[in-house]
C-alpha cells in the first residue's frame, strides 16, 4: 500500500528542480535513489537538501524547468516503512481508543494535524493528541495516558 507523503508545490529555478512539502518526518523518503510514486509514474530522487520549512528536490529525468512545472500539484506516495514505533494514520482509523487503566474513550475517526500535536478525533467529538499514545496493541487498539480532566466537559 503507497501512503502518501507530500506533493510538489511549485519549481525551483531552472534546472528540473522542485519545491517538496513533506507529509511525514521520515527524511530518508527523499535520499538519493528513493522511488516514489507521483499519481502513478515512478520519480527517483537524485538530490535533495532542506529549504525553509520545505525540501527541495531533483529527479532523475527532470532536468528543466518545463519537466519541474509539469510536476507542480502532483501527490508524492511511497510504501510503508515497517517501523513497529511508528503510528500510522490508514491503521489508526477505526481503532478503540482505552486509557492505561482501561476505559474505554472512544474509536478513532480521523486524525487532524496541529502544529503542537497531531489530534486523534475521536467518535464521540472528544480530541486527544497523540503525544498521550503510549502504545498502539496487534488488535489496533489504542492506548493512551491522558491528563486528569481532559474527557471532563
Amino acid at each position: 500500500m503507497n501512503l502518501e507523503i507530500g506533493h510538489v508545490a511549485r519549481p525551483h529555478g531552472l534546472r528540473g528542480e522542485v519545491v517538496v512539502v513533506l507529509l511525514t518526518d521520515r527524511l530518508e523518503r527523499l535520499a538519493p535513489g528513493s522511488v516514489l510514486d507521483a499519481d502513478g509514474r515512478a520519480l527517483t530522487v537524485t538530490a535533495s537538501r532542506a529549504h525553509q520549512r520545505n525540501h527541495i528536490v531533483s529527479f532523475d529525468g527532470v532536468s528543466d524547468r518545463d519537466a519541474a512545472e509539469a510536476l507542480q500539484g502532483v501527490t508524492l506516495r511511497a510504501s510503508a516503512i515497517d517501523d513497529p514505533d511508528e503510528l500510522w494514520v490508514h491503521r489508526l482509523i477505526g481503532s478503540p481508543v482505552i486509557t492505561v487503566e482501561g476505559e474505554i474513550v472512544g474509536i478513532i475517526d480521523v486524525v487532524e494535524a496541529n502544529p503542537a500535536s497531531d489530534m486523534l478525533v475521536l467518535d464521540n467529538g472528544a480530541l486527544v493528541p497523540v503525544a498521550f499514545v503510549v502504545e498502539q496493541r496487534d488488535d489496533t487498539t489504542v492506548v493512551i495516558d491522558p491528563p486528569e480532566g481532559l474527557f471532563d466537559l
